[in-house]
């Protein structure tokens, strides 16, 4: 199982409380881990990435074993301890402004 955790206002949109878990098939990739939360979680499609590109929204960004992999290629393989359940995929909602 991975763990994902989510913005606040992305957890109030899925109505839940804390880190979801889904269960991803190998390899554990970004793509895959997107592909499963919405599927889980329909309502969240189109928030996280673009629903025709696939792209990553602007202010979305990934993290996982204090590595920013915004820009890591969507189907990369994810660090071991994320594909093994020992560290969280985390999707943070980007500040911008000044």
């Amino acid at each position: 199982m991975i763990q994902v955790t989510l913005p606040l206002h992305l957890r109030t949109l899925a109505q839940v409380t804390g880190p979801v878990e889904l269960e991803v098939s190998q390899p554990v990739t970004q793509r895959a881990i997107l592909d499963a939360l919405e599927a889980a979680y329909p309502m969240l499609r189109g928030t996280i990435r673009d629903p025709v590109t696939k792209q990553r929204r602007a202010f979305i960004r990934f993290f996982a074993c204090g590595e920013d992999l915004s820009h890591e290629p969507p189907d990369a393989a994810v660090p071991a301890e994320v594909a093994t359940g020992k560290q969280p995929f985390r999707i943070i909602g980007a500040m911008a402004g000044g």
